[in-house]
């Protein structure tokens, strides 16, 4: 923890302190290269999900679990057009999220701050997710002399800590550190676990084939038993679809696209980064693993099936490295969403009082945010872990609905705001009442997919039929974001272009 705070202080060495205004914080002044790009975006892949969540639906499920490495290649591929589009555009107006990018193009700042808050419920639960991981982590691996409840506060001390002072960048050195580690050990347990416990992989297949048959297909171990237990091959295509996309324009990777120096190292990054998700099939397997090594393990429990071996067979100071590894998955994605969070409030809400217009005084009201933010989850993670739990039913489907707004908003012209938002609103709307009905799947497809082609369907059909989007008479030089890029003009959008 030590080694980290260091890390994500020395990142601003060199540079005043971390000083530069907003875009020199949020996005490391658009001058990260492929390395820090590739690390920053790996570790966004990497969460404490990677070690906990993984393992347990391999544990729970089997099959259906392979939907994440299924998912994300495909977004890394999409993003090979989609990550320069947004770097093209956020470069030339200067702007540093998606609520930047949102208001921009619809001429209202309104909207921009009203997506800021919409995404910030849906982020909220994630960093809640990374701080209760972290703190089973950290409880686990130190056979329970430290707390859950101090694992949770150095959590949020640690993250906040470097987010504040170094902002993007620091998040992109610390996960340097993370890397390394994580490559390190997800490879020792790939090879460790199935030779230690059933003498290689060819033994463990056969007996998942022979006693455990229903964990390698589709729709895995207790089909029908709950909506998460119908995982067939419509939820697992749907699925993989719906997240291939909102992982493109899900705050924390625009952040990632971003802070990159030119467009070509985001399409770089795009082909090397499905190498990097072969590791994630270590933690499913060993979760599946497990279920011979240590049986019964029910509800929450089972997401310890990976820990479980390792306490279970492993020195103590090993225990401690693969520990601090799955720490560090926590803190750097938990340390981009603060960052995020910070960046959208004291861009497009904040920035609407006259008070917190300025650059300089926008960076300082991000910074209060990040820290408020982190406060909130953490006090609901100590007072009403379920809140935002329950949040996070709906999160990934949820902020999938901002992809009619953002990506065919700047490819189309001719959708109109009202469109745009018409389509969010029936969106949004549809997913929470499917998701907390308990209507998800819906006929086996994901209740994101079914929202998102409702969301598009309102979208077309109101900028189509509706009445053309009214000029309000002013130039476009007027509505250009107010921080381009040091020593740079900005360039005004030109009529009719996307």
């Amino acid at each position: 923890m030590v080694a980290t705070i260091a890390l994500g202080l020395l990142a601003v060495r060199g540079r005043g302190g971390g000083g530069g205004g907003l875009a020199e914080w949020s996005v490391g002044g658009r001058s990260l290269g492929t390395v820090f790009i590739w690390v920053l975006m790996a570790g966004e892949g990497y969460t404490s999900f990677s070690y906990l969540g993984a393992a347990g639906w391999g544990y729970d499920y089997g099959a259906p679990v392979m939907y994440v490495v299924a998912y994300m290649a495909c977004g890394y591929a999409v993003g090979y057009v989609v990550g320069p589009l947004l770097w093209s555009y956020a470069r030339r107006h200067g702007l540093v999220g998606i609520t930047d990018m949102v208001a921009h193009r619809y001429r209202r700042p309104w909207l921009g701050a009203a997506v800021a808050v919409l995404a910030t419920l849906f982020l909220l639960p994630y960093i809640q997710l990374q701080i209760t991981g972290m703190g089973v982590v950290v409880s686990t691996v130190t056979y329970g002399a430290v707390s859950l409840e101090w694992a949770y506060f150095v959590a949020f001390a640690v993250t906040t800590a470097f987010v504040v002072v170094s902002g993007l960048r620091g998040s992109a050195w610390v996960s340097v550190l993370k890397d390394v580690l994580v490559i390190g050990t997800l490879a020792f347990l790939a090879v460790y676990v199935p030779l230690h416990y059933f003498g290689g992989y060819g033994e463990l297949f056969d007996r998942l084939a022979a006693e455990r048959a229903d964990w390698l297909t589709l729709p895995g171990h207790g089909a029908g038993a709950d909506g998460r237990g119908k995982l067939g091959t419509a939820w697992f295509a749907s699925t993989t679809v719906l997240n291939a996309l909102t992982v493109v324009i899900f705050p924390t990777t625009v952040a990632g696209y971003l802070g990159a120096r030119d467009g070509d190292i985001l399409r770089r990054n795009a082909v090397l980064l499905p190498a990097y998700n072969v590791l994630l099939f270590v933690p499913m397997l060993l979760g599946m693993a497990a279920l011979f090594v240590v049986p019964g393990l029910t509800g929450a429990d089972s997401n310890l099936a990976l820990f479980k071996l390792v306490v279970d067979s492993l020195p103590a100071w090993a225990v401690g490295v693969i520990g601090v590894a799955a720490a560090l998955s926590s803190i750097v994605p938990m340390a981009v969403f603060m960052l995020v969070i910070g960046a959208m409030w004291g861009r497009s809400v904040l920035s609407l009082l006259p008070r917190w217009s300025a650059g300089e005084r926008q960076k300082t009201a991000s910074q209060v945010v990040v820290v408020v933010a982190g406060s909130v989850a953490l006090v609901l993670t100590y007072t009403a872990p379920n809140t935002l739990v329950r949040l996070s039913l709906v999160s990934y489907e949820g902020m999938a609905q901002l992809v009619p707004m953002l990506l065919l908003g700047l490819v189309w012209r001719r959708l109109t705001a009202a469109g745009a938002v018409s389509g969010l609103v029936a969106g949004v709307g549809l997913v929470c009442a499917l998701v907390f009905t308990g209507h998800d799947p819906v006929w086996g497809v994901n209740a994101g997919m079914v929202a998102l082609v409702l969301n598009l369907a309102v979208a077309l059909a109101v900028s189509l039929l509706g009445p053309p989007e009214a000029d309000d008479g002013r130039p476009d030089e007027e509505v250009l974001a107010r921080d381009p890029l040091p020593g740079e003009e900005p360039i005004p959008l030109v009529s009719g272009s996307g």
